[in-house]
């Protein structure tokens, strides 16, 4: 069990096992990690995730089995899986199952599967991800027979229900073969449970395909950045009214297919910066129940053009947490709005039922959450591993459901290299982090950023920004009992 050094004077990183054993108070320790919150508090996690803060002077008293039994300290470290005496026995048996089940869900992958069926696009986005094309080169749309080969793959996961994804480029203009993925996919699920999401910035959007979308249940997924002038400044498109385009084709998939049948997702751009209470305004006016607030990525055009630069994660942590404390502002208003990041890293704080968000994954979810068809039949582990490819780096190609089995693009070693090197508990710093079980791995980012699947992971941008989030969780919750109630109800499945 590793211990930090934490200001606990005269203890060595690692200890004989004679340590943990009962010792005069009669309670031994189980494995735990501990984290520096301020110059008197720290943060204790479990195997399973769970947390506990304690002052240092209970911890020296913990460590040194010096805890009375009688105390605050004492119950809670029993109760939460910290230590076990001769009335809690069973807690190593609860231990783990926590633990068998968070892990549970890696016998079940793949569960999303996305299809490139173009990359044509009529948006000229200066920060996005793909390295589109114009939308007159019909040479860069999935063909009906690349399309079934990737339907056979997708069958063919373990996962008992599969999610099929449309992506582009704008899926919409080749909106057949997102018809004919649909019909084949129906008639050889079997007993799979199959479901559907378009994501299209809702420029092309119209009756017929909106009344298609209703016979199959699918669900829309699009782009909203904020209000008018900075939509439109982030995804310019001919006309100059991505916005306007955008808000009327929410509109109309909520009247032909339901409320709850469009979701949303934004981009951080330095525009965005000093907007964020605009931009969740913005969520509010459209009667979205929550938002995803995302800072740019370095793939595609945003890679070539730079824009992933435009800010640090300083900058980032400024923007995320002024966000956040607007929505606790609205929530003690009586506004219900959530901030669907910070419910992902609470369910696995409070939960022990992973959310199979591919970056909070250890090992890292690429290929295990999500694999991605493109419309050339290269498989990719990620969408951001096939923006990577697009750039000239194709250290993440799979293979070709063209040309491969499924045998031969799952155990590539392309995957599973990436996916071994991505276990935090053996990656240097991540596996004496108090963090860890809320944290993850994005090979990927730090391929594309420093050429190695790890780098020095605990110095990244992805670390630092990740750190700062989790502790800011913490000391909110641990500082203001409504925020508390109200994280631990973001953190239960389908709050």
């Amino acid at each position: 069990m590793p211990f930090q050094r934490q200001g606990l004077q005269g203890m060595s990183k690692f200890q004989s096992v004679e340590f943990f054993k009962k010792k005069k108070n009669e309670y031994s320790l189980l494995p735990f990690r501990f984290e520096r919150l301020d110059n008197q508090r720290r943060v204790l996690t479990n195997l399973a995730g769970e947390y506990l803060v304690i002052n240092e002077g209970e911890l020296k008293a913990f460590v040194n089995h010096a805890l009375e039994e009688q105390s605050d300290a004492y119950i809670n470290l029993r109760a939460k899986h910290f230590l076990v005496d001769e009335k809690s026995e069973v807690a190593k048996e609860l231990l783990e199952i926590k633990l068998r089940t968070k892990y549970s869900n890696l016998s079940e992958f793949t569960a999303l599967h996305m299809f490139v069926v173009t990359l044509r696009c009529e948006h000229s986005c200066p920060y996005c991800q793909v390295s589109r094309q114009s939308d007159d080169k019909l040479k860069f749309d999935m063909t009906e027979e690349i399309a079934d080969k990737a339907i056979d793959f997708a069958l063919r996961s373990p996962a008992r229900a599969i999610k099929i994804e449309f992506q582009g480029g704008e899926p919409l203009l080749n909106f057949p073969i997102i018809q004919y993925v649909v019909e084949e996919a129906n008639r050889r699920k079997n007993d799979k449970n199959v479901s559907y999401v378009i994501a299209t910035n809702l420029a092309l959007i119209d009756e017929s395909i909106l009344k298609y979308c209703k016979e199959k249940s699918i669900q829309i997924s699009t782009s909203l950045d904020g209000p008018e002038d900075l939509h439109n400044n982030n995804r310019p498109r001919p006309g100059k009214n991505s916005y306007e385009k955008a808000i009327s084709g929410i509109k109309m998939v909520r009247e032909h297919l339901g409320v709850d049948s469009v979701s949303a997702l934004m981009t951080t751009t330095r525009s965005s910066l000093n907007r964020v209470k605009e931009i969740i305004d913005e969520y509010l006016a459209q009667d979205m129940e929550g938002i995803f607030l995302r800072p740019l990525s370095p793939y595609g055009f945003a890679l070539k053009t730079k824009s992933f630069k435009a800010y640090g994660v300083e900058e980032w942590n400024k923007f995320y947490e002024q966000g956040l404390e607007y929505i606790i502002e609205l929530n003690k208003k009586g506004v219900a709005f959530k901030e669907y990041y910070a419910a992902t890293i609470l369910a696995k704080m409070f939960t022990s039922q992973d959310p199979g968000y591919v970056d909070l994954m250890s090992p890292a979810g690429i290929g295990i959450s999500a694999i991605i068809y493109n419309y050339d039949g290269v498989v990719y582990p990620s969408d951001e591993s096939r923006m990577l490819a697009e750039m000239g780096d194709k250290s993440f190609r799979l293979g070709n459901v063209l040309t491969n089995s499924y045998e031969e693009i799952f155990l590539n070693e392309a995957l599973l290299g990436p996916i071994e090197e991505s276990f935090a508990y053996s990656v240097p710093m991540c596996n004496e982090c108090a963090f860890e079980d809320y944290c993850g791995a994005d090979p990927v980012f730090h391929h594309g950023v420093h050429k190695d699947f790890v780098a020095r992971k605990p110095e990244s941008q992805f670390c630092n920004r990740n750190m700062s989030i989790f502790k800011y969780l913490i000391n909110r919750m641990e500082s203001d009992q409504f925020v508390k109630e109200l994280f631990m109800k973001w953190g239960q499945p389908h709050a």
